[in-house]
C-alpha cells in the first residue's frame, strides 16, 4: 500500500476545538510522518548551498503534501512583462478539495532578467565573436589556484516565456504549500528547479572548471619532474587520466608541458 495513505488522514479546514493545541500539534506530528515514511532525500526534498540547515522543500515533495492535506492548488498570473524582458507573478490559492474552502496562498515570481535565464554559454568561439559586445561577455568562475573563464552570449527572452511561467507557478505552489502546512520550521523554500537547457549549460560551465583544475594539475607534474625516468611515469599516468576524461585540448596542452619539460632536462644532461 502505498505509504501516504498509511498515513493519518489530516484536514486543513479550520474546526471548532477545545483543544487547538493539540491539534497544532497532532498536525505537526503528519507532517513529520509524511517526511519520514515518505519523502526520500533529494527527491522530495534535499540540501541546496544558501539555504541554511533546514532541508529545502522541491516541487515533488510539495505535490506530496498537497495530497496528504487533500490541498488544490489555484493560480492567479500577473503578467509584468516589459522592455523585452518576460516577467510573471503568481499567486498560488490553497483550497481543500473537499469543501473548497480557501486555506491560504504563497507568491512567486519569476523574470527572464534574472542572472541564470539571461546568459547561456555560447555554442562555439564562432558564435560568441558575432554576437554584439552589448550581448556577450566572459563570466569568471573560481578553480584552485585561480580562475577559468567562461564564453556567454544573451539568450532570448521569448524562447524562456515558458519557463519562467512555470518557475513562478512552482515558486508560487511551495510558498503556498509552506504557508499552509506550517511546514516553514521543517523546511526552507526550493531556491530554483532549473530548467533543463540551462541546468546543462550550467552543468557545462562546472565541468569546464573542473576540467581545467585537472589540466592545471598534471602540466605542473610534468613541468616539477626532477627527472626524464619520472617525467616518464607521469606522462604514462596522466595519458590515462585524459583518456578517460575524453579531454583531447587538455590531453594537447599536458603534451606540449611534457615536450618541453623533457627539452629542459635534456638540455641541463638530467638523466
Amino acid at each position: 500500500m502505498n505509504a501516504v495513505v498509511e498515513v493519518e488522514a489530516a484536514s486543513m479546514v479550520p474546526a471548532r476545538s477545545a483543544n487547538p493545541t493539540a491539534e497544532v500539534v497532532a498536525h505537526a506530528k503528519t507532517v513529520q510522518q509524511v517526511m519520514q515514511a515518505v519523502m526520500k532525500p533529494n527527491v522530495h526534498y534535499g540540501a541546496i548551498p544558501g539555504a541554511g540547515d533546514k532541508p529545502t522543500l522541491l516541487k515533488s515533495g510539495a505535490e506530496v503534501l498537497c495530497m496528504t492535506f487533500r490541498i488544490a492548488d489555484r493560480y492567479e498570473v500577473a503578467d509584468l512583462s516589459s522592455n523585452g524582458v518576460i516577467r510573471y507573478r503568481v499567486n498560488c490559492v490553497g483550497e481543500h478539495q473537499t469543501s473548497g474552502a480557501v486555506l491560504g496562498s504563497g507568491l512567486g515570481e519569476c523574470s527572464t532578467d534574472e542572472e541564470k535565464y539571461r546568459w547561456r554559454k555560447a555554442v562555439c568561439e564562432e558564435e560568441f565573436n558575432i554576437t554584439p559586445e552589448t550581448h556577450r561577455r566572459l563570466k569568471f568562475g573560481r578553480k584552485q589556484g585561480g580562475h577559468y573563464t567562461v564564453q556567454q552570449v544573451r539568450t532570448e527572452p521569448a524562447d524562456l516565456a515558458n519557463t519562467v511561467l512555470k518557475m513562478a507557478c512552482k515558486r508560487a505552489k511551495i510558498a503556498m504549500v509552506l504557508n499552509v502546512t506550517a511546514a516553514s520550521d521543517m523546511f526552507s523554500q526550493d531556491l530554483e528547479d532549473l530548467d533543463a537547457e540551462l541546468v546543462r549549460h550550467l552543468a557545462d560551465d562546472e565541468r569546464q572548471g573542473q576540467i581545467q583544475i585537472m589540466r592545471d594539475e598534471w602540466c605542473a607534474k610534468a613541468a616539477e619532474a626532477a627527472s626524464r625516468d619520472a617525467l616518464g611515469a607521469i606522462m604514462k599516468e596522466g595519458v590515462k587520466v585524459f583518456q578517460a576524461s575524453r579531454d583531447k585540448d587538455g590531453y594537447a596542452m599536458f603534451a606540449k608541458a611534457v615536450q618541453e619539460r623533457g627539452a629542459a632536462l635534456k638540455e641541463a644532461g638530467n638523466e
